[in-house]
């Protein structure tokens, strides 16, 4: 019983009834100006003591609200409503203007079923209850069944005292008639203000945007923060051991991690400020290093760290490092960053990395080669895949955005990474 009296007059069938008074209050514009056109049409006076040419207006009416409501804003207003009212979770209901022909249309019929079923419980809220409490009265007021009510059937013998029974019928049947409309328009919502088919193409698109645009966060941390405590680390060894044997070598070591330090710094709160900002999609304008600008300093780093890097441009190699597209020259620098990376963990060795632009002798480079080999250390099988990884993984990651392709593996007795980058020239 009370599970009952909940759904016919608990919060939730209060606000949808509040709900269906909205939607007849937003039909009152068409409906008077229906009744214009069907007054001028009948060619009468007396309009509102008409009872069919007030259903005809409000039949006029309901095709001329149909018509506004292809504007792609009905669908977002008619949703936050139905989202704060009827009680229909947000993500059963599309989000922004309806753009599409299709998801209009349907936006109309949800237009036109609210503002006509509104209407029609809005003039039964308004006409009943005052009804029901002179019905409710009759049988204790005397001057009621005298007053020209035509409630004459209602003053003689024993049918005053059934009007409060038909009076309490009046009002439980408009309880009943709101709370069935509230949840017909509540069960109708998903169906006809729900997301198309384009809505949700159009929504994953977005996260996977965003997804993209995060992942490629998570790799610039890791590349940035990674090979920066591997270089450090190592660096900081390198300088605790000769401290006393050769100053020099430890003060440069010191040196380098200082430079290494401030300047992981400054690219991490870059990046954190973005995620902190919560625009990710600004990540793109974040400063970086580039293969040009910056190659130098980092192989000066690895240097210091005692490890011997020797790393050259190929002879025939069309242009230099400074002509490469931005891009490129981004992720290049990541990609020989990552191969260092690994090199001063895992590796045994000297290093020797080998950058080519190639392309033709005429026209515009093709593709960047990155070649980096060292001996393997004692973990190298670790690096066997350029899966096995979240570095080598992200290197990967990189190289396929551009087109291109990371190999990693053992090679002739050494470790060898190679990425391909093609660089936009013609093919």
């Amino acid at each position: 019983m009370r599970a009952a009296a909940s759904r016919l007059l608990g919060a939730r069938a209060r606000l949808r009834w509040v709900h269906l008074v909205l939607g007849g209050a937003l039909l009152m514009p068409y409906f008077l100006l229906a009744q214009v056109v069907v007054g001028v049409w009948a060619g009468r006076g007396g309009f509102f003591n008409s009872v069919p040419l007030t259903f005809a207006s409000y039949g006029l009416a309901l095709p001329l609200a149909a018509a506004t409501a292809v504007f792609g804003l009905v669908r977002p207003l008619s949703a936050g409503a139905v989202r704060a009212l009827c009680g229909v979770p947000g993500e059963r209901l599309a989000e922004g203007p309806a753009r599409s022909w299709a998801a209009r249309g349907r936006t109309s019929a949800w237009w036109t079923l609210h503002l006509g079923v509104g209407a029609v419980v809005s003039g039964i809220s308004l006409a009943v209850p005052p009804m029901a409490v002179v019905l409710l009265a009759l049988p204790f007021v005397s001057g009621l069944r005298s007053a020209e009510l035509g409630l004459g059937w209602f003053s003689t013998g024993a049918a005053p005292y059934v009007a409060p029974l038909l009076g309490a019928g009046l009002l439980g049947g408009l309880v009943l008639c709101a709370a069935g409309a509230g949840a017909l328009l509540a069960r109708t919502a998903p169906v006809l203000l729900g997301p198309t088919a384009a809505d949700r193409l159009a929504a994953a698109e977005e996260r996977a945007a965003d997804l993209a645009v995060r992942n490629r966060l998570a790799r610039e941390l890791h590349d940035a923060v990674g090979h920066a405590l591997s270089a450090v680390t190592l660096q900081a060894v390198a300088a605790r051991r000769v401290l006393d044997s050769d100053p020099g070598f430890a003060r440069e070591a010191l040196a380098a991690i200082e430079d290494t330090a401030r300047r992981t710094v400054g690219e991490l709160d870059a990046v954190l400020g973005l995620l902190r900002d919560g625009d990710p999609a600004r990540a793109g304008a974040a400063p970086a290093p580039t293969l040009a600008a910056d190659l130098d300093a980092l192989l000066a780093r690895t240097r210091a760290a005692g490890t011997a890097v020797t790393a050259r441009q190929d002879p025939g190699s069309a242009g230099d490092w400074a002509q490469l597209p931005a891009i490129a020259s981004r992720e290049a620098y990541r990609i020989v960053q990552e191969g260092l990376s690994n090199a001063l963990r895992h590796g045994a060795g000297p290093v020797e990395l080998r950058i080519a632009v190639r392309g033709t002798e005429d026209g515009p480079p093709r593709e960047l080669e990155i070649t980096m080999t060292n001996p393997p250390g004692p973990a190298a099988g670790a690096r066997t895949r350029t899966t096995g990884g979240r570095g080598l993984h992200g290197a990967a990651e990189r190289a396929g955005l551009l087109g291109g392709r990371v190999e990693a593996g053992p090679h002739e007795g050494l470790w060898r990474l190679r990425a391909v980058l093609p660089l936009g020239g013609p093919r």
